[in-house]
């Protein structure tokens, strides 16, 4: 390749070198390090000065339109169904249903319910502390039981939407959001399975004692929903979803029920009716005033926010690339490389996640560099999502919060933290990746 042909594509790369510095060692906030990589990287790709402005604001603006709602409304429903007790009511229908001898099962199936709707971070400080009540007097090795709980709700994170980068992913390579979710479950069972309950075996030899401060309360049984309203509204959107793509394939284009079911199967009216169906029944219909309902909605929008900046930084980066043209060069390079593109998108999604830490970030970022491939048409879109989504979860360890929530949470030391935490998310989403690729074979 000529050095004309190659030095975009090296200012590419050092652009992605640039925005894992900004973000790793300086500390600059993610949204402010994508605009202005951003910005750089299409003055050197000869972009005209009056251009680059407008073109960041339309990739900013593009990606949030398709997002915005999904993202948000998922954060909602996540903290309705978390503070009403829901969340507290399925592991506890789950843990006394399974028993002692299958409690990490109940765990692993409880962060799966409950991480669909719930964003990692929000599930892991509401529901780990629920965690710890729940199994505190079953004499079980914390370690063994409660990872399982967090391999599900990481690979959900990961790989399912409403969660912001599998959402991303799905607006960035026009996937089909109800096909992805339900490619995505068949792809995340056997992850958590040999991720959660069969490699947590392995690790009874580590001690937790996680500090008393860290272990919730639980609400007493009174207060909680009924497991049958709990589970229902936790899994509705999920549920919508999967239908409502399901009945898109069933109908024909020139139906008169097509545009009917257009409607029905779009993300956002999906997550509207999920939240507007949670309203009431964890909300309203047990006796919570309307307004103390939406003061909760109001205070997941906290918790989501800096996610929406995140993600709306992703997508001025993208827009750069498109605009100068440089997606056509780095689809016809990675074309060239002897991999299959799902392992291609694997990788660059797990190298970001190594140097960066944020999964989120890992998957939005590897988005922009993969998304010309995908365009070409040579691979599956519902199953690139799944990939990189697979590959934005590998590794975790000490620049992911994630890493520090467990270790602190759990009271263990890094080394042990490492061999549990880091070793489990780099298990799923190999396990996952497989998936994926065996997917590929029959879809």
């Amino acid at each position: 390749m000529a050095w004309a042909d190659s030095l975009p594509l090296l200012i590419v790369a050092g652009s992605i070198v640039v925005l894992v510095a900004m973000v790793v060692w300086a500390k600059v906030h993610p949204l402010l390090a994508f605009v202005l990589v951003s910005a750089a990287a299409a003055f050197g790709l000869g972009m005209p000065a009056a251009e680059v402005a407008a073109a960041i604001r339309k990739g900013m603006g593009d990606i949030l339109g398709a997002l915005t709602i999904v993202i948000v409304a998922g954060a909602m429903l996540g903290k309705l169904v978390a503070e009403s007790g829901a969340a507290q009511r399925i592991a506890s229908a789950l843990v006394a249903s399974c028993g002692p001898a299958r409690m990490a099962w109940a765990m692993a199936a409880t962060g799966l319910v409950v991480g669909i709707p719930l964003f990692f971070g929000v599930g892991f400080v509401l529901l780990v502390p629920i965690i710890f009540a729940v199994i505190a007097g079953a004499g079980l090795p914390l370690v063994v039981v409660g990872l399982p709980a967090l391999a599900a709700m990481s690979v959900a994170h990961g790989l399912l939407p409403p969660h912001p980068a599998p959402t991303g992913l799905v607006a960035t390579f026009g996937a089909n959001m109800g096909l992805t979710l339900l490619y995505g479950l068949v792809v995340s069972v056997p992850a958590i399975v040999i991720g959660g309950p069969l490699f947590s075996r392995t690790l009874s030899g580590i001690k937790a004692k996680p500090l008393p401060g860290l272990i919730a309360d639980p609400k007493p049984e009174e207060a909680l929903p009924g497991l049958a309203v709990s589970v229902v509204t936790a899994l509705l959107p999920a549920v919508l979803l999967v239908v409502s793509a399901g009945a898109s394939l069933c109908v024909a284009a020139d139906s008169p029920l097509a545009g009917v079911v257009a409607f029905a199967a779009d993300p956002d009216v999906v997550m509207v009716v999920s939240l507007v169906f949670a309203a009431y029944t964890l909300g309203i219909a047990r006796g919570t005033p309307l307004v103390a309902v939406m003061h909760t909605y109001s205070a997941a929008i906290v918790d989501v926010a800096s996610i929406l900046l995140v993600i709306a930084g992703s997508g001025a980066f993208k827009q750069v690339i498109v605009s100068t043209g440089v997606d056509a060069r780095i689809a016809m390079v990675l074309e060239s490389l002897p991999l299959d593109p799902l392992i291609l998108g694997w990788l660059v999604a797990a190298a970001i996640r190594v140097c960066v830490g944020s999964a989120t970030i890992a998957g939005l970022t590897a988005a922009s560099i993969i998304a010309p491939l995908v365009a070409g048409g040579d691979v599956e879109p519902n199953l690139m999502v799944l990939a990189i989504g697979a590959g934005s979860i590998f590794c975790s360890h000490v620049n992911d919060g994630a890493f520090w929530m467990f270790k602190e949470y759990f009271n263990v030391s890094i080394s042990d933290t490492l061999k549990s935490w880091t070793l489990m998310e780099s298990i799923v989403a190999v396990v996952a990746l497989a998936g994926v690729l065996l997917l590929d074979l029959v879809v």
